[in-house]
């Protein structure tokens, strides 16, 4: 379960992750977190790309340092926490190895950045947590 203060009715912060295991050719990282709940589509999250392979902790709150954050379903870019209508929602924090530094601009949005690391992804991990709101 992902704590309150991580989404809309809390502080709404990014939370604190943690990455092994980064195999060794890799030139950069990407994350993608998304809500394949929402009504309708796949809510956009965050997105950031350009990670320094040697990261090991994004710490709460923040962006890793010299990486791109995209554009969310939010209109936004950087985090923005879970805050479904109803029920609960799977929330899947998606991180990728690639064999490259990625130049895509912030403007991008989460299908572009797909359609780039799609042939530069060599490994990948998967997170999900889950929230539902309390009213």
């Amino acid at each position: 379960m992902i704590p309150a203060k991580f989404t809309c009715d809390g502080e709404n912060v990014s939370p604190p992750l943690t990455i092994s295991e980064v195999p060794a050719q890799t030139q950069s990282l990407v994350l993608i977190v998304d809500d394949p709940d929402a009504p309708g589509r796949t809510f956009v999250h965050w997105t950031v790309w350009n990670i320094d392979p040697a990261t090991r902790e994004i710490p709460e709150g923040t962006s890793p340092e010299g990486a791109v954050e995209g554009l969310t379903d939010f209109g936004t870019t950087g985090y923005g926490g879970p805050c479904p209508p109803s029920g609960t929602h799977r929330y899947f924090f998606k991180l990728y190895a690639v064999d490259t530094r990625l130049a895509v601009p912030a403007s991008a949005v989460k299908s572009e950045l797909e359609a780039v690391i799609s042939s530069h992804a060599t490994a990948q991990a998967e997170l999900i947590g889950l929230y539902s709101r309390q009213r």
